[in-house]
């Protein structure tokens, strides 16, 4: 053993780390935001939690990752404490799966079909057929696969390094002695767990005690209680993680240590009461990397078994350590930046805010419009509440979404960010325009001006116009549904050829002496701003459509969409103008 072997082992630690880096990505960006899917419904179950904390876990290969976002989920309120436990013990379950494909180094046979499922002979042509694919193909998805296959080459390829490297070890006295000393299976759990924390993966960690079984001299009782301990290591991110979030989500970390802790003493002390009882034979026996893997799977499963009916006790235990009394009022955390751990989730979850911003933005806009004719101050209030809590929105969205679009995401997850992106300053603006709805509304009822009951007629049609288009506009923009969303453009073609008209009738009305000058003002103000909504709801649409073709050019689209309308939008357009024409049964005008 000598110094360019240390560079060796150095050289295929990185290597092995950020194979399993770019392999994890890939397979993340693969997950096209699915994860997501009824989250807040699976984990009230905690048998379906458990499984689907083993499924993400397999996702994004890394348990520490789902950890830090079961954190921010907490700290963000999108679930509750209780809900994560079974998700946590699941995640210990789903990270086992790297050890049982790095076991497959293990392999030692003459035979073909044995022999080339070592990984040292067929990785080289997943890293060729991956690079191909990388390098060829168009699609985000396939890109993505070839990820997967050159992440993973890379990784066995910095397995194979290490593995050489300390395969002089073997021989070594000096190194002899240091593993007669990981024999105290204390000092061995905590040499587990303090290699886990500084690399911060216990998938890593579990392949390197792999790695370093093929040198041989690492034994059964060596092995099982690092294993142990790199269980422990792994909820280092979460305690980390867990620095300056709300209480509920401190108790995430801590349910992670309190179950991994106890599931080793579980498991550690019979062991090493029967050994001593026993003296079994197997303790002193060199370890395979196949049977690390069993060994690590066999110990997760028998602690989540064993544990996981006891969930709430667990729950409690974490109450105690982290008391709820005299807990200051914390500010509401939106989307916590812990969530961006795993991309997939965080985009479902920032969407999930935008839809509620779009439902925000409407109701608040209806609320303006149900002002027009009488005044409520409380009502009043509440829009320029909502109207703030819209700024806050537009801001907080804008913010996280930049961030989110510097990482690392899959072409599908990319699309919802841009259009996010493209719709959270039109549903901030309908905002906007419900302050001036309701100030103009105010302003005219405190000078006591009327409109005519033709105008109060056509403003009233107008805004049962907005109201529906508003309707269609938000629940395509939840559904994401571009069929809905085509229906907006020419229902907002009618809408401003209809307001085009009740200002014509407007002029028309004031030359014959029925409206005053100072209401054909108040009546403009209204006007407009149902068109700009209007105008608002046509560009969400927009983004709707565009973002199943990754453009957004909106300039472009509504100009194609006009100039060469096509039949259905014609008979949309004839149906919205008929169905709320400004033609008025009022037989006289009264003056304002």
């Amino acid at each position: 053993m000598n110094v360019f072997s240390v560079i060796t082992l150095l050289g295929g630690l990185a290597f092995f780390l950020y194979g399993m880096k770019v392999m994890s990505d890939g397979l993340e960006k693969s997950a096209n935001g699915k994860l997501n899917k009824n989250l807040d419904k699976i984990t009230r179950n905690k048998f379906l939690a458990m499984i689907f904390g083993a499924c993400m876990t397999v996702a994004v290969q890394s348990s520490s990752a789902v950890t830090v976002m079961l954190v921010g989920l907490v700290n963000s309120g999108i679930l509750q404490f209780g809900q994560t436990i079974g998700v946590l013990m699941g995640s210990n379950i789903g990270t086992t799966l790297t050890a049982w494909i790095l076991s497959l180094a293990g392999i030692d046979s003459d035979v073909f079909w044995l022999k080339i499922l070592k990984p040292a002979n067929f990785a080289p042509l997943f890293a060729f057929i991956g690079i191909i694919i990388t390098m060829l193909s168009k699609s985000e998805k396939r890109k993505n696969t070839g990820n997967v296959l050159v992440g993973f080459a890379v990784l066995m390829f910095g397995m194979t390094l290490m593995s050489d490297a300390m395969e002089p070890l073997s021989e070594m006295p000096e190194f002899a002695s240091i593993l007669t000393a990981f024999k105290n299976p204390l000092l061995a759990v905590l040499v587990g767990a303090v290699f886990t924390g500084i690399i911060q993966s216990s998938a890593a960690s579990v392949g390197i005690l792999q790695a370093l079984s093929l040198s041989g001299g690492i034994t059964y009782g060596i092995a099982l209680p690092i294993i142990m301990g790199q269980n422990i290591g792994t909820c280092v991110t979460a305690l980390i993680s867990s620095i300056g979030v709300n209480r509920n989500a401190k108790k995430v970390a801590v349910v992670h240590l309190s179950f991994n802790i106890l599931g080793t003493l579980i498991c550690l002390i019979p062991f090493c009461i029967g050994d001593m009882i026993f003296d079994w034979a197997f303790v002193d026996k060199e370890i395979s990397p196949l049977m690390i893997a069993i060994i690590h799977t066999l110990f997760n499963l028998f602690t989540t078994a064993i544990l996981l009916p006891f969930s709430k006790q667990l729950e409690k235990i974490a109450n105690f350590i982290i008391k709820d009394k005299d807990q200051p009022v914390q500010q509401k955390v939106l989307l916590d930046e812990r969530i961006l751990s795993i991309p997939a989730i965080a985009v479902e979850k920032a969407f999930d805010l935008s839809v509620e911003m779009c439902f925000l933005a409407k109701d608040t806009f209806l609320k303006a419009t149900s002002q027009t004719f009488s005044f409520d101050p409380k009502t009043a209030e509440d829009i320029y509440t909502h109207e703030n809590e819209l700024d806050h929105l537009e801001d907080h969205l804008s913010t996280y979404m930049m961030r989110l679009s510097k990482i690392g995401i899959s072409e599908e997850d990319s699309k919802c960010v841009a259009k996010i992106l493209h719709t959270v300053d039109d549903f901030e603006r309908i905002g906007d325009h419900a302050i001036n709805y309701v100030q103009t509304t105010k302003d005219m009822l405190d000078n006591k001006q009327v409109f005519s009951e033709d105008a109060a007629y056509e403003v009233a049609q107008l805004n049962k116009a907005i109201a529906d288009i508003l309707d269609i506009t938000s629940t395509a923009y939840k559904n994401n549904d571009p069929v809905l969303a085509a229906k907006v453009e020419p229902f907002g073609e009618a809408i401003c050829d209809l307001i085009l008209k009740a200002k014509r009738n407007h002029i028309a009305r004031l030359q014959k002496g029925v409206c005053t000058k100072d209401t054909g003002f108040t009546f403009n103000d209204v006007l407009t701003n149902l068109e700009r909504v209007s105008d608002h709801c046509s560009n969400i649409a927009v983004a709707i459509i565009e973002s199943r073709h990754g453009t957004f050019d909106t300039h472009e689209y509504l100009q194609e969409v006009k100039g060469h309308p096509t039949e259905n939008f014609q008979q949309l357009y004839t149906m919205y103008l008929n169905e709320y024409s400004l033609a008025s049964t009022a037989s006289n005008s009264k003056e304002d």
